[in-house]
């Protein structure tokens, strides 16, 4: 059995119904109107290309006998960027042409980039297209850093006088270089296909000497106040910052795309939703120089002033490998994070495995609840749970109101963390710790869940510190570590190769264990 996830003009997606974690435990092949296809599958989501708009297919495996009976999307027209002066050949500035392609598309239409390599300069999207890269094409963003304008953080309305929010970085409305592609307070925009979005991050321009641009370095791909957006299939790489940051945006997809950066690239985050409401990042991989998905809902002036937490966020069937966390929350989340579940997905080879990182500053709208991750494998993870509440970066991050343990008053720069589950987890492999888990003495971690879940470390871990704190316990072969929290529950937990206690306990006002 398998269930659609998107179905498009062109382009559909499924998933198959199981509780295996990103891989199915046989190869398979699809088959459309009864004809098998050659490719085979191994994965848990699946997705077909090049069909027919406003089409009846029905769709099958290899699998069993079950089959989906489907009508593609409709759409009003396809024009292909060759059409409109592009060639593709990756060192003709195709800027113009593809730009001129994008505005001339009528509302429903597909702008089609057909194989070749589209050497361009930054690109605007608009309201109710399709981009379509076909299998072959890519877009290669220009390495010249005078071809990337300056978008101001906010500005003021001439009449109303009310800011408005055009960039960001890391959590405060600042200029940015322009993202390769973006797009402002649009709706309905489908980016599909097999092909590529290349930022050209590595050329020599980005990377070295990373904190010195004066301003902030381009996202591959950057959506403002935009809403019913979805990505399929495609792969995103070589990023100058963020890959994929949707901001303020609602209802937006990732469905079986690909990320990948070079494991020592700077802020190559994979997908970083800030502020966003109804999320789902389903069926992808992430290869990354740093956090893998970081949710994020700005610092206090953003949270303060918008109060719009990043909420409802599906994460499943994924994989996360070499990035500094594969599952983040922070610290930037000012506006408060709710209702996140990651389930099915595979972390391999990355420092921590969930990562919540908040510090007093944050503020009283910086509500971190209802975080639940269950059916999760880490293999190699060096810390798989990190929840710290002293988190160091900033300017002011090692100022004694941020370090201190003592216990302060609780007042409108005090963030909170409430209940967070995890469940059904094998962690393989680890180093440092099981779980660190540290609150405020003021504003302790409500509630820690962990049933159901294995640790192991290897033979030859080596000690290294979990979480940016100032005055960080270096730790290796740690269990699992409470410190300020009011309820933990832990029941069917094991242990292999534990160094010492398997669970240390500071300040933990019950805590159960089964």
């Amino acid at each position: 059995m398998f269930k659609p996830l998107y179905i498009g003009s062109t382009s559909v997606c499924f998933e198959l119904n199981n509780d295996l974690i990103y891989y199915n435990d046989l190869s398979y092949q699809i088959i459309v109107d009864g004809v098998k296809q050659s490719k085979e599958f191994n994965t848990n989501v699946f997705s077909l290309f090049d069909l027919l708009p406003n089409t009846s297919y029905i769709i099958g495996t290899t699998l069993n006998d079950f089959c989906f009976e489907l009508i593609t999307a409709q759409e009003s027209c396809c024009i292909n960027v060759m059409d409109f002066g592009a060639i593709g050949d990756g060192h003709t500035d195709d800027t113009l042409a593809v730009q001129n392609a994008i505005n001339a598309c009528s509302e429903n239409g597909r702008v089609l980039f057909p194989q070749g390599i589209y050497y361009t300069r930054p690109i605007t999207l608009k309201s109710n297209i399709t981009i379509e890269l076909k299998k072959g094409a890519k877009m290669l963003a220009s390495e010249d850093e005078k071809d990337y304008p300056i978008i101001p953080g906010e500005i003021e309305c001439e009449i109303t006088k009310e800011k408005i929010q055009y960039s960001s970085w890391e959590g405060h409305p600042m200029p940015c270089y322009q993202s390769y592609i973006s797009a402002h307070f649009a709706k309905n925009i489908k980016i599909i296909g097999e092909g590529l979005i290349d930022g050209n991050g590595h050329s020599g321009i980005w990377y070295p000497d990373f904190k010195k641009h004066k301003y902030g370095r381009p996202r591959l791909l950057f959506l403002n106040k935009c809403e019913d957006i979805v990505i399929h299939g495609i792969t995103g790489q070589n990023s100058a910052s963020w890959n994929f940051h949707p901001y303020f945006c609602n209802n937006i997809s990732f469905f079986d795309i690909k990320v990948f950066a070079d494991k020592d690239s700077p802020n190559t985050d994979g997908c970083n939703p800030e502020s966003c409401n109804n999320v789902k990042i389903i069926g992808s991989l992430f290869s990354v120089g740093d956090d893998c998905v970081a949710l994020k809902s700005g610092k206090i002036y953003m949270g303060k002033t918008y109060k719009t937490p990043c909420q409802n966020v599906i994460i499943r069937n994924c994989i996360m490998q070499y990035g500094h966390g594969a599952i983040v929350l922070g610290s930037e989340l000012a506006g408060g994070i709710k209702n996140l579940s990651i389930s099915r997905c595979y972390f391999n080879q990355t420092d921590r495995g969930l990562r919540i990182k908040t510090r007093r500053g944050r503020g009283v709208d910086a509500i971190v609840d209802n975080i639940i991750f269950e059916n999760i494998k880490m293999d190699n993870v060096l810390s798989p749970i990190v929840v710290n509440m002293f988190y160091f970066c900033d300017p002011d991050g090692k100022t004694e109101y941020v370090w201190s343990k003592e216990k302060l008053p609780v007042d409108e720069c005090t963030p909170y963390i409430g209940r967070c589950h995890f469940k059904d987890m094998v962690c393989n492999d680890c180093e440092q710790t099981a779980g660190f888990f540290y609150g405020l003495p003021e504003q302790p971690i409500k509630e820690i869940i962990i049933e159901n879940v294995k640790f192991s470390f290897k033979q030859d871990s080596k000690p290294g510190l979990p979480a940016m704190m100032t005055n960080a316990m270096e730790c290796c072969k740690h269990g699992l570590y409470f410190n300020n929290v009011e309820n933990v529950k832990l029941k069917n937990v094991s242990f292999n190769d534990v160094k010492g206690d398997t669970v240390i306990k500071c300040n933990v006002n019950n805590i159960e264990i089964e």
